[in-house]
């Protein structure tokens, strides 16, 4: 199998990363990975555990030059670094942090600088073959399910998007995340895409407004933002002034045409969107203020069958099958109908909770909002939607009020929770799990 580089930077003074104490070159970075494989004990996986996202991605280029696999799992709960184990009994985690109580041998990220190393400047060429992180779904029976993943489907996958986004080649960009490098997007479009194009990543994974518009500020334009709908929000109703962006991606969320307006009328750039799933990786993007049409990776082909949609080809190995209603416009676009899961049907009437979540979302006075599908039925015997939202200053004869103009009766919910904040994660999305939980500790105490 073709070997490819471990970084696209083609002098050792290139710039691949920006920390808090200033820029990272090639000869640098490597020099600590270099080091940093040294320190590496006798085992073959690795959990990646950095919060600083710089360190994370010295930690994967090593990990890939020893020829050890990282496993990137959805959370860190104790549970689910069990199953890990499980998966992985050969597993240790690098840590940056002195609060890490990951019970696995644990190999703290070095904090002296490398000292120089001859040769450093020579970039690893990595076979394409070789597999280099397993990255976990949450699965439907709460145990992770492994999807691996090769270097060679991984380097195809984010030049696509470099190319995509139009990333100048002669003019390095900074890219800034306000999502996590342990997950797949965060993974590609935060790490793997700067690795791959020339660009550099910064150390900081801002989550506040503030910290946003100061992470962008503290890197050099041109300037990427690779964010979500949740953090792309915040960032809009905070009314910060930003400093000059060049473009802006989100994922993990489809956005409204609206909000995406109003993102790109603050940001003063080109908002893209990523469309994908851990399985696949990034498929398809769009531009949606141009436009509701996703538009496929160069190579990559959905397949009919039934009435489920499979993707494959291009840098997807495998085939796969899509957990999306998708509806197919030509061979290159296709329109996006919501998740097969989010599908409701109540007293044979259907709806999407995606639809409804936008719906809800739009509501003046709505900061966040999000419907729910219990699994049992109530008191009646049937099943009825719930809902949680976060709105400050609105009663619920308002919500309800207002969703009556736009929903069937049978889609309202009951009941509709007030919370001070949703329980998303540190990508923006909602756990099932996570709202079953809120819902049972709430519901009884408030409730429309």
């Amino acid at each position: 199998m073709p070997s490819l580089p471990l970084v696209a930077h083609v002098a050792p003074d290139a710039i691949v990363a920006w920390r808090a104490d200033g820029p990272v070159t090639r000869e640098q970075f490597l020099a600590e990975v270099g080091q940093l494989v040294a320190l590496f004990p006798a085992r073959g996986h690795l959990l990646n555990m950095c919060g600083d996202r710089y360190r994370f991605s010295v930690g994967l280029a090593a990990a890939i030059v020893a020829g050890k696999v990282s496993l990137l799992p959805p959370t860190h709960t104790p549970e689910v670094v069990r199953q890990i184990e499980l998966f992985a009994p050969d597993a240790f985690c690098l840590t940056d942090s002195d609060q890490c109580t990951v019970a696995l041998p644990q190999l703290r990220f070095p904090l002296a600088a490398p000292p120089g190393q001859a040769g450093a400047s020579a970039v690893p060429q990595i076979d394409s073959s070789q597999r280099i992180a397993v990255v976990f779904t949450s699965g439907s029976t709460g145990t992770p399910q492994p999807h691996p993943k090769t270097w060679g489907a991984l380097v195809g996958s984010v030049r696509a998007e470099a190319l995509r986004l139009g990333l100048p080649d002669d003019l390095p960009c900074t890219i800034v995340g306000t999502v996590p490098p342990q997950h797949m997007y965060g993974f590609e479009s935060t790490v793997l895409m700067a690795w791959q194009s020339g660009h550099a990543l910064s150390h900081a994974q801002p989550f506040f407004p503030a910290d946003i518009s100061g992470a962008l500020a503290a890197v050099p334009a041109p300037r990427v933002l690779v964010s979500s709908p949740v953090h792309l929000r915040a960032l809009l109703n905070a009314g910060l002034a930003l400093p000059e962006i060049a473009r802006v991606v989100s994922a993990t969320a489809p956005l409204s045409a609206q909000l995406a307006q109003d993102i790109e009328a603050r940001s003063r750039a080109p908002l893209f969107e990523i469309y994908g799933s851990t399985e696949t990786g990034q498929i398809a993007s769009r531009r949606p203020t141009q436009g509701p049409k996703w538009q496929l990776l160069p190579g990559v082909k959905l397949i009919v069958a039934g009435d489920r949609v499979r993707a494959c080809g291009g840098h997807v190995e495998q085939p796969v099958t899509l957990n999306d209603v998708i509806e197919l416009v030509t061979d290159e676009y296709f329109l996006l109908h919501g998740r097969s899961a989010d599908l409701v049907n109540i007293a044979g009437k259907r709806h999407s909770l995606a639809s409804l979540d936008h719906l809800l979302n739009t509501i003046p006075g709505v900061v966040d909002g999000a419907f729910f599908m219990p699994d049992e039925a109530g008191p009646e015997h049937v099943v009825r939607l719930s809902a949680c939202v976060v709105a400050p200053g609105l009663e619920a004869a308002q919500l309800l009020a207002a969703l009556r103009q736009h929903i069937d009766p049978v889609f309202l919910p009951r009941p509709l929770l007030f919370v001070h904040a949703l329980p998303r994660n540190d990508t923006g999305k909602l756990p099932r799990a996570a709202l079953q939980a809120l819902f049972r500790t709430r519901a009884g105490r408030s409730s429309a």
